[in-house]
């Protein structure tokens, strides 16, 4: 590591102010403090004493994805690395560019988002579909609001709202039968995949006229059809508890969403606990609880806020669930919460600014 640090001190004059390759700063920077540690450090006081920056938060994220990301390789197989690699390929040219052109640093958020955004997709989607998708929730989704830490809306659920409504025909028909081993299904990387079918998923399938449940035990493990990253309720739950212990994702969040949408759904199935467990399993409930519902920029910064924003999501996704011809509900719900949260925060913040002025 040492000597890839001295050809990057070697090399850094060429991107600074004045060199030939002066354009490309913020890539440079980004492979830099990605690899080793930001050059910029503060001199003079105030300093902060939490070493918790944002590529190590990134980074936690990611570790926490390892799971699910894992299991999809596992029941869909190899297709899932190409599917990763646009991603972020595309993804990350789109973040490049604006940076360039605003000459600011690359942020580590992409990080995630590239990594996030093939797991809420059809195993089978062909990959200029994943190109497209991710492209467009990097650019609508954050960039046009002022890139990362400014957008309202969750980049990869933008992306997939996107895919869903501009090619649903293809969305509904990508699904690839869960195999067992490694190598799983390997899938053909053509558009016109032998593997990719248009069956039912556990959802549809409970929402039909004569309704067909899925065993808890294949939802449990993730042998069902679905999205790559959302199958394995083991896997995210896994991934889950280690977001909540590293204090990543809001338990202020997690928490009332889970518990908004299990009381929602005791209501509308007539107190089926059973029913309700599966409804919990099914899906992408857990994914968005997890991973997308607490994500730091598009919810609610305030306490009282998460809480609110939480179960908010449960409420809309049980709702959207049982009630609507959309089955799925979560990002729907999601984005809707999005939509919400800085309302939710103002109506916080105003309450505590009145309290405080009542104590005076």
């Amino acid at each position: 590591m040492k000597f890839l640090a001295n050809l990057l001190d070697k090399a850094r004059p060429t991107f600074q102010k004045g060199g030939s390759l002066s354009a490309l700063k913020p890539l440079f920077d980004a492979i830099d403090a990605f690899m080793f540690n930001p050059l910029t450090q503060s001199k003079l006081a105030p300093h902060a004493r939490d070493p918790l920056d944002v590529k190590r938060y990134m980074s936690m994220v990611i570790i926490a994805l390892i799971p699910c990301t894992m299991a999809s390789f596992y029941f869909f197989g190899w297709r899932m690395l190409p599917m990763i690699m646009v991603s972020y390929m595309a993804g990350g040219a789109v973040e490049v560019a604006f940076a360039v052109i605003r000459k600011e640093e690359i942020n580590e958020g992409f990080l995630v988002t590239g990594l996030l955004f093939p797991l809420i997709l059809p195993p089978g989607l062909p990959l200029w579909m994943v190109a497209v998708g991710v492209m467009f929730g990097v650019l609508v989704g954050k960039e046009i609001f002022g890139g990362t830490g400014r957008n309202l809306f969750n980049p990869a659920l933008v992306g997939r709202c996107f895919l869903l409504l501009s090619y649903g025909g293809e969305m509904g028909g990508a699904w690839i039968e869960p195999g067992g081993g490694w190598f799983g299904r390997l899938g053909q990387y053509a558009e016109t995949s032998v593997d990719a079918v248009s069956q039912a998923t556990p959802l549809y399938d409970a929402a039909a006229e004569i309704p067909k449940f899925a065993p808890l035990s294949d939802l449990f493990y993730g042998n069902v059809l679905g999205c790559a990253g959302e199958t394995s309720a083991l896997a995210l739950i896994l991934g889950g508890v280690l977001l909540l212990i590293f204090g990543v994702a809001s338990w202020r969040t997690v928490i009332p969403l889970l518990v908004g949408f299990g009381v929602m759904t005791v209501v509308l199935v007539g107190g089926d606990m059973q029913l309700v467990v599966w409804h919990y399993l099914a899906g992408g409930l857990l994914l968005g609880a997890f991973f997308m519902a607490t994500d730091p920029v598009s919810s609610p910064m305030t306490n009282g806020g998460k809480f609110v924003y939480g179960a908010l999501i449960g409420i809309a996704t049980a709702l959207i669930r049982l009630k609507t011809p959309l089955f799925e509900g979560m990002m729907f719900a999601i984005l809707t919460g999005n939509m919400f949260a800085p309302i939710i925060d103002e109506v916080f913040i105003a309450m505590h600014v009145r309290g405080l002025r009542n104590e005076k």
